[in-house]
């Protein structure tokens, strides 16, 4: 009974006989087997509609499909996200890659955003021994060639990443939201940059590696180096972590100085993740002529923290300075405690190249230190 149930023919759709035909394609490319039917059986020369009619076994793949049917179609790449909706994803074709996209859909689906998958190649001629160091830099057409076949096997990877996205969204692994795909050259950090100040996104939700890994590049983190230049909330999802949707967030460090800054970054959290109820820990890091004068910033730290359960109540608050002026410890000996979901870090760009180097952010630092997905906001 059950699989005479399965068999039977259901109608999903009825169009004009243009539409009708278009999505039987549609369907029919996907594997699901369809049927048209004229409405009108007395008088069928007179087309009153045309039934799209699918098995009732198909069905969830067919909605799937039929209401995110732009998702499903391959596109050019559109370049103009300016002013767009969008989230950027830098993506290597990794496996962790593929997790970090899935955080990404889930979050574009809550703000009914679309996504943009990046992937920028280097020229190995310009960027390793190839390079000379004289008044002229030759480039025959070997090179040339050589650059046109890195570009079309970037390409070809990056057509082949979003046939495999496309496959999990029909098969609902991943949340079905719109996406488009850019490939680039340059150095990754760079890429990004540009191509985020180019195309003001909503947030940069990247992958970074964990901590054993971190330690042994710490000059050349693309994500410290995204941090430092970025002028919207960038979130990373260090390996294997990953932010399964806001239902998944339960406990959130925030790091705060106990002034103006912590209420827009607090705004900014609760906008990214607005259907999150969770607990917030306040972490207050006094500012660096606090520690030398030895004040206390109780009193503030109270008011914010008022601020913040009156104006925020989907959040519960409790808050603690530290005693040590070591983030790094703080962090390590509350998430013993805590096990937190998210890190928030406030960040005030250093324009300096030498005070980056030298006094790096606490963002800069949490990066290569905490296994935590962290959200950077640029103050």
């Amino acid at each position: 009974m059950v699989q005479e149930s399965a068999n039977r023919l259901i109608t999903v759709a009825i169009h004009t006989y243009d539409k009708a035909v278009a999505l039987r394609s549609l369907l029919e490319s996907e594997g699901i087997k369809v049927t048209l039917q004229n409405v009108n059986l007395e008088q069928p020369t007179v087309s009153s509609g045309i039934r799209v009619r699918i098995l009732e076994s198909d069905l969830p793949l067919a909605l799937r499909i039929i209401e995110n049917h732009e998702i499903f179609i391959a596109q050019e790449s559109s370049p103009d996200n300016t002013g767009s909706h969008y989230i950027l994803v830098p993506v290597d074709f990794s496996r962790h890659s593929m997790g970090v996209v899935k955080v990404a859909a889930a979050l574009a689906s809550v703000h009914k955003a679309s996504l943009t998958l990046l992937y920028s190649f280097i020229d190995p001629y310009i960027s390793g021994e190839g390079l000379q160091l004289s008044d002229s830099l030759t480039y025959d057409i070997i090179d040339a060639d050589t650059r046109e076949q890195i570009s079309n096997s970037a390409k070809k990877a990056m057509d082949d990443f979003a046939n495999d996205l496309r496959s999990k969204m029909k098969s609902g692994e991943i949340q079905a939201v719109k996406f488009t795909t850019e490939v680039v050259e340059g150095v990754p950090e760079d890429a990004i940059g540009a191509y985020a100040k180019m195309h003001p996104p909503l947030a940069t939700v990247m992958g970074t590696r964990g901590a054993d890994q971190k330690e042994k590049e710490m000059i050349g983190s693309v994500s410290a180096e995204v941090f430092d230049s970025a002028r919207n909330p960038v979130i990373t999802i260090p390996h294997p972590s990953l932010i399964d949707g806001d239902s998944s967030l339960k406990h959130i460090l925030f790091f705060c100085n106990a002034d103006q800054d912590d209420i827009l970054a607090m705004d900014t959290l609760m906008r990214m993740f607005p259907e999150t109820k969770a607990s917030v820990t306040l972490l207050v890091i006094p500012s660096r002529r606090r520690w030398i004068s030895k004040e206390r910033p109780q009193s503030a730290i109270e008011a914010l923290s008022d601020y913040f359960r009156q104006n925020y109540k989907r959040f519960n608050f409790s808050s603690v300075a530290t005693d040590t002026g070591h983030a790094i410890d703080d962090v390590t000996q509350l998430n013993s405690m805590h096990h937190y979901d998210l890190i928030v870090v406030p960040n005030k760009k250093k324009l300096n190249i030498l005070g980056r180097i030298f006094h790096p952010s606490l963002a800069h630092q949490l990066i290569f230190s905490a296994d935590i997905p962290m959200l950077m906001i640029p103050v």
